[in-house]
């Protein structure tokens, strides 16, 4: 059984950058860039508490960037690539490959 909440729309460019800026939330996304499917939540973050993780996701959902869905009782997120894509065309494609090379 699959619970999928309504996505937020994509916010505004400054909204989304304010969003990406931040290491930890920033992090997330490139591991659901790199994975390229919906991942749980547990798998997108190691040296933060469960709460301060919900607080990042948060503000991901609410940016539009992400989407969350809860399937047999477990969430899961999703990364909006061609929502975001829609709405700022490169944007995602450009942060992932920045934030990808930093990691290697």
């Amino acid at each position: 059984m699959s619970d999928t909440e309504a996505p937020a729309a994509v916010a505004s460019l400054p909204t989304v950058l304010g969003a990406l800026q931040d290491p930890i939330r920033l992090e997330m996304v490139r591991r659901l860039g790199e994975a390229g499917e919906p991942m749980r939540c547990s798998a997108l973050y190691d040296t933060i508490s469960k709460s301060t993780a919900a607080h990042h996701f948060k503000i991901l959902r609410e940016s539009g960037i992400t989407a969350r869905e809860t399937v047999d009782g477990q969430t899961w997120v999703r990364l909006r690539t061609e929502e975001v894509g829609a709405a700022l065309p490169g944007l995602l494609d450009a942060v992932l490959a920045a934030a990808n090379r930093t990691k290697e």
